[in-house]
């Protein structure tokens, strides 16, 4: 019973994403934004497309409430309303020709094994560097649950004092996790460390794995509280 409905659950997104893809302009919008190298904002996409603004703003709008993109504000420093960016969801990554979570994890071991080191390190390294690309744009504990969400791990966070508890409600690895939790959990962990160093104001506390078929494993890391 429960497979039956995960499988309708599947087949009804899927039908969703599909239709949302259907239009021409759409489908175009939508591969425009995948293959940028950063988030795209809605002047970028009017100039690219063609059309005004306003039939820009609908074409997205449909495209977000089918899961495949998200919208998310630019984070400035000058006077005036942030711009609205849109990147890929996270959780559409892998389906509609785009590239998956898998392939990031793929190369990511494929450096461990390369450099002979464990996928603890490798992750941390990559936690670091994504960290240091986002310095300073907002509040630690924010910019790991960003990551956290970017990745598609569907963060929910608990703030207790110093203490910041994630409990994440997917695991965009599911089949090689399930396999191989050893280096897929260990190189999760890795990123983490990595976010919470390039921070300088976080500290893992400690990973709680769960089984990946059915989520919620905790992250909880603490605030370096000033002296």
């Amino acid at each position: 019973m429960g497979e039956s409905v995960g499988i309708e659950m599947d087949t009804t997104e899927t039908q969703r994403e599909a239709r949302a893809l259907g239009d021409p302009t759409r489908f175009r919008l939508f591969r425009y934004i995948v293959d940028a190298k950063k988030p795209v904002g809605v002047a970028e996409l009017t100039k690219f497309i063609g059309l005004n603004h306003n039939a820009v703003r609908q074409h997205l709008a449909v495209l977000k409430q089918a899961g495949l993109i998200v919208e998310g504000a630019e984070i400035r420093s000058r006077p005036g309303r942030p711009s609205l960016l849109y990147q890929l969801h996270p959780e559409a990554a892998g389906k509609w020709e785009t590239q998956g979570s898998y392939a990031w994890l793929a190369g990511l071991l494929a450096e461990a094994v390369k450099g002979k080191l464990s996928a603890r390190e490798v992750g941390r390294r990559e936690g670091v560097r994504r960290g240091l690309e986002h310095l300073n744009e907002q509040d630690s504990a924010s910019e790991m649950e960003r990551e956290l969400s970017q990745s598609g791990f569907r963060p929910f966070r608990s703030d207790k004092g110093a203490k910041v508890d994630f409990v994440l409600g997917r695991c965009p690895f599911e089949v090689v996790a399930t396999t191989n939790p050893v280096e897929v959990c260990q190189l999760h962990l890795g990123l983490a460390e990595g976010l919470a160093e390039s921070t300088g104001d976080l500290t893992v506390d400690r990973l709680v794995i769960r089984d990946p078929r059915k989520a919620g494993c905790r992250l909880v890391v603490s605030r370096r509280l000033d002296t």
